[in-house]
């Protein structure tokens, strides 16, 4: 029962630049927020492809490789994992690597594949053999036993035949794949570094190896980059595109680019949306490190209200202290969080938090701020209500087990022992990212999905109440 919302899975591939393998596992690092779980790496030397994982932070991958015999290789993918699909072991650790008729095909995934049980029975039925629990192998196994010699059809016929959202680096002997889902629900662009070529989920990763960002890949594309440079193929047609605006409101990092958008831009036209929704008569505004930092500074500046830093967070706690009790569950917001009453005490203060999942974190943290002397707290989100589970690579709770779904505003204040709740419209989010002219995914928000038969089975969930 953590009262968070963890962070899918991040991707990066690199073409055409020397030991590529230590910059593969540099980038990893900027993007370590999308995966605390496993990471990993594989390495093309134009011959083989040989790859590396490990459990936990890329810390304990760099150690390994430190430790191993060098990779050689100026072609290479990486992956950092928080599962989603797939329970933490380090089989299911990515990137995933097979010997099929076309040689060695290493594959790392961002996402949810929401066919991937029905793809997986059909093959089991036929005699495959599964190694892992991820959804991400369904995809290796229906390259592995498409037809002929084509590598490229193989792995875009393979890509067509998947539901749900994906952005996946394949790589091969002499060419390296990147494809990305026809809604482009999740993020994924390309790089220059001088005369080499990188995607990442996250453009963060580019700053740290000192690539320029080009271009996002375009939703439903096939990018086959080789010693030729890149050239486009199409895995489908896209229609209008779904983007998860989840990454605008927490998932990503605010330095990124997101969906070829800034994202501290946005985040903060979120938080300036909120005051102007949700205003609160207050002396502070204060955030909820760090994911609601950036709403927090816009909140302040559309409000007036002096923004401060009430709220410390100790980074060098990681997910491993779980406890379900509720003496637990406020133990580990005390490792995580510790108030700075200086600026606490004998204020009204606003609370900007990103999201409430489960409550139970927010709870403590409003007990813990009024302890520190706050005489009113106005908890403001920066997003909507979280009433419905995500199917697209988040890892959400069930409905049951979010706060918003099984109570009103009124009811969550009280929960939350506070003067004030207020929430943003999903139309005031989807209006702070105007420039995409309102494509994007808001299912966890609003119920809806870019895909109908998953509308059709979630309204038929909630009909029989499960």
């Amino acid at each position: 029962m953590v009262d968070e919302l963890h962070e899918e899975c991040g991707v990066i591939g690199i073409w055409g630049l020397p030991r590529a393998v230590h910059a593969t596992a540099m980038g990893l690092h900027a993007m370590q927020h999308r995966g605390q779980e496993s990471s990993g790496v594989a390495v093309s030397d134009g011959l083989e492809v040989r790859h590396v994982r490990a459990m936990g932070l890329v810390s304990r991958l760099t150690e390994q490789l430190a430790s191993s015999p060098e990779l050689p290789g100026s072609a290479a993918i990486g992956h950092v994992r928080y599962s989603t699909a797939g329970g933490s072991l380090l089989l299911n650790a990515q990137p995933f690597l097979i010997r099929h008729k076309r040689g060695p095909l290493a594959i790392a995934h961002n996402g949810n594949l929401i066919n991937a049980g029905q793809l997986r029975r059909q093959m089991e039925e036929l005699g495959h053999i599964f190694q892992s629990t991820s959804d991400t192998e369904t995809i290796l196994h229906l390259i592995a036993r498409h037809p002929g010699d084509d590598l490229d059809e193989a792995v875009r016929h393979s890509l067509a035949q998947v539901k749900g959202s994906y952005c996946v680096v394949l790589l091969a002997r002499d060419r390296l794949y990147v494809g990305r889902d026809p809604l482009g629900i999740r993020p994924l662009c390309l790089g220059r570094l001088d005369k080499s070529w990188v995607v990442a989920s996250e453009s963060c990763a580019f700053d740290l190896l000192g690539a320029i960002y080009v271009r996002d890949i375009e939703p439903g594309e096939l990018l086959v980059i080789d010693e030729k440079g890149p050239r486009s193929l199409r895995i489908a047609e896209s229609g209008k595109p779904a983007h998860c605006i989840f990454e605008y409101v927490y998932f990503s990092r605010p330095d990124s680019l997101i969906f070829g958008h800034s994202c501290d831009k946005i985040r903060r036209r979120l938080g300036k949306q909120l005051a102007h929704e949700a205003p609160a008569d207050a002396d502070v505004v204060i955030a909820v490190p760090d994911s609601s930092n950036t709403a927090a500074l816009g909140f302040a500046q559309r409000s007036g209200i002096r923004f401060e830093i009430g709220l410390l967070r100790n980074h060098y706690v990681g997910r491993t202290f779980i406890d379900p009790t509720q003496a637990g569950r406020e133990s580990k917001v005390k490792l995580k969080f510790n108030p700075i009453a200086g600026v606490l005490k004998g204020r009204r203060v606003v609370l900007v938090d990103d999201s409430i999942v489960r409550g139970t974190t927010l709870r403590s943290l409003c007990k813990m701020v009024r302890e520190a002397g706050a005489v009113e707290i106005h908890v403001r989100i920066s997003s909507p209500p979280v009433r419905h589970p995500c199917f697209y690579g988040m890892d959400f709770p069930t409905e049951a087990e979010l706060l918003a779904s099984n109570m009103t505003v009124e009811d969550m204040r009280k929960y939350l022992g506070v003067e004030s709740l207020g929430y943003l419209s999903i139309e005031g989010m989807v209006s702070a990212a105007r420039e995409l002219e309102g494509n994007f995914c808001t299912g966890c928000f609003s119920g809806a999905y870019p895909d109908e038969e998953l509308n059709k089975a979630h309204r038929d969930q909630i009909s029989l109440g499960l």
